[in-house]
């Protein structure tokens, strides 16, 4: 069986069995799609080093019939987006930015748009320090290619948040983090 040769950004990790790990991607071709990572624990495992939260990567994935989870069978980093984790408040940026999309896309539904808005975005924060205004404007832009926006970017920002769930706990350490930044 030949695979499907894609481009994801890792949205989340979840540990399957003690050598084995679910990642969920959101593709550029297919939109959010989840693989199992055979053997991906193991220190010795071609995919050591390549699956890590916000890596930008081309991936080779053989589909499953009997399950929304496909089987990862190689995979290639793009862009691992390194400066991400040079800043606290911009690996919470991040990984709110992940949530978000992670939460409100549903799996296997192309939304290319929202791929290039993420991209974007992890360029953003690879680079520059997170503010308030940026995760703003963030939020607007979602919700507008989610069908959710307004005239104002800040009622779209308040509307996307109204829809989340766990990235709200995110959301408010982030908020933390940043107001945290400016008082000093």
């Amino acid at each position: 069986m030949i695979g499907r040769p894609l481009n994801g950004v890792v949205l989340r990790l979840t540990r399957f069995s003690d050598t084995s790990l679910i990642v969920t991607w959101l593709s550029q071709e297919e939109g959010k799609i989840k693989t199992a990572a055979r053997g991906a624990r193991r220190p010795s495992s071609p995919f050591a080093g390549k699956l890590d939260l916000f890596h930008w990567c081309e991936l080779l994935v053989l589909p499953t019939k009997r399950s929304e989870i496909q089987t990862l069978k190689e995979t290639r980093v793009i862009e691992d987006f390194a400066g991400i984790r040079r800043r606290y408040a911009n690996m919470l940026a991040a990984a709110y930015f992940a949530e978000c999309v992670d939460e409100t896309i549903e799996l296997e539904h192309p939304v290319p748009e929202i791929f290039d808005l993420l991209i974007r975005a992890y360029r953003y924060l690879n680079g520059s320090e997170i503010d308030a205004s940026t995760v703003t404007f963030f939020e607007a832009e979602l919700g507008h290619l989610l069908g959710i926006g307004s005239e104002s970017r800040q009622l779209t920002a308040d509307s996307l948040r109204s829809h989340l769930g766990r990235a709200l706990k995110t959301h408010q350490e982030l908020s933390d983090q940043i107001g945290r930044r400016h008082r000093r």
